[in-house]
């Protein structure tokens, strides 16, 4: 099936006189006719749902629909974007690891890459976009286990070379992981490129409205978790679950399975039933909405590359952009999502009075909605981060991120400039 029919049909098919909206199950824990059944389910010998932290039918739908979305084996929903990446680097890494990550990624991701890892004892490099391969494998060390980017960058919008990457990490046995959040698996799917694992915050373009945190780890099932000397863990026993181990028990769905069984039962960080129906609503209409937000971006960013008190417009959907070649690569049709970040001419100051002054747009801390909305990084997301950071994430002072939303794009562009007017 093409990917507008999975949106809708993926994951839940209703039986005979079942509902046809996917149900909310708002249940716990789920009842079983014997020990053995229950037994069978701690072993992970069988499928099924006992536990609503580490399962529940509802999230399960949602999954199974991301999961044919991407084109992988598997998904897992996470209670935000952050507990995704967290749930994705941890079912690989531990202290004493390694991880190599691009600089541009979204501010919170770098803090927990360069802060909150490094207390854990996990070591992260950061790469920058214009380094060589050689380079580049000069930072990969004997213990590095993940290269992590993010197919659009927040708010850099730099555009990650999956296949370059992908095959940098592949070459020394380590899998590439990467944040398609902005893209979404309608403008991208990472998996065709070579990625291995992809996650995202739910809470943007897949839910798209503004109303539930969340996230998503999905898994390919492409790496080969035996093949590499780098990870013991998933070819040896696994004395928590009575000596399973997970290549010989779930083969392609290794990673996955370690990822639910491991990660989720210990830190819990799960999703709701509740919260994977508001999820899942969205996903049912993200075709369309994906789409009509890249074609309104690429309007109001043509426009705003002419205008005088804007110094930069940085959108990879616009020739002159130097992400322009690599969006048309991997980018469905060139679509590059609604997002962009402008510079305007009068730095900081200029920034924040553009903000302040704007009526139909939403000066707020979100991306991704229906609504525009617009916000200045360097004193919001990116605020607990140095000069010299900032910097290396693509971020200068008078930097503002705009999210285009799906209003009618005259009225976007008339409340733009009305805004730059008063600059």
């Amino acid at each position: 099936m093409k990917d507008s029919t999975l949106c809708i049909h993926a994951g839940y098919s209703p039986k005979n006189g079942e509902p046809s909206a996917m149900p909310i199950v708002q249940s716990t824990t789920f009842r079983y006719e014997s020990t053995q059944a229950i037994a069978d389910l701690f072993d992970l010998k069988s499928n099924g749902y006992f536990y609503s932290r580490l399962a529940n039918p509802t999230c399960g739908f949602v999954e199974e629909r991301l999961a044919k979305l991407e084109g992988g084996v598997g998904a897992m929903l996470t209670s935000s974007g952050q507990a995704a990446t967290l749930t994705a680097v941890l079912t690989i890494a531990k202290a004493g690891d390694h991880i190599l990550c691009s600089s541009t990624v979204y501010g919170g991701t770098f803090n927990l890459m360069a802060v909150t890892f490094k207390r854990m004892g996990i070591d992260v490099t950061f790469f920058e976009p214009e380094e060589t391969d050689e380079q580049v494998e000069a930072k990969i060390k004997p213990q590095t286990k993940a290269i992590f980017g993010e197919t659009l960058a927040n708010p850099a919008l730099a555009v990650f070379d999956i296949e370059r990457y992908a095959a940098i990490a592949h070459k020394h046995e380590i899998p590439l992981i990467i944040d398609n959040t902005f893209a979404t698996p309608i403008l991208c799917k990472p998996f065709k490129f070579g990625a291995d694992i992809v996650v995202h915050s739910t809470t943007k373009y897949l839910d798209g409205h503004a109303i539930q945190v969340g996230g998503a780890v999905v898994d390919s099932g492409n790496f080969d978790w035996a093949k590499s000397s780098k990870f013991p863990e998933f070819t040896t026993p696994d004395e928590s679950y009575h000596g399973l181990i997970y290549t010989q028990a779930f083969g392609k769905a290794a990673f996955i399975v370690k990822a639910r069984a491991q990660i989720m039962r210990d830190l819990g960080v799960c999703q709701t039933a509740q919260a994977a129906f508001y999820i899942n609503l969205g996903i049912e209409t993200l075709p369309l909405r994906i789409r009509k937000h890249s074609e309104n971006a690429l309007k109001v960013a043509e426009y705003l590359s002419k205008n005088e008190k804007i110094s930069r417009v940085i959108y990879p959907g616009l020739k002159s952009d130097p992400y322009y070649a690599l969006g048309q690569k991997y980018m469905t049709d060139g679509l590059c999502s609604g997002v962009m970040s402008i510079e305007l001419k009068g730095g900081r100051e200029a920034g924040a009075k553009f903000i302040d002054n704007v009526k139909l747009a939403s000066p707020e801390v979100h991306v991704a909605d229906i609504k525009t909305c617009l916000l200045h990084p360097a004193t919001a997301t990116h605020r607990q981060l140095s000069d010299e950071q900032l910097k290396e994430c693509g971020i200068t002072p008078g930097l503002v991120r705009l999210s285009v939303g799906l209003e009618d794009v005259e009225d976007i562009i008339a409340d733009i400039q009305q805004a730059l007017d008063k600059i």
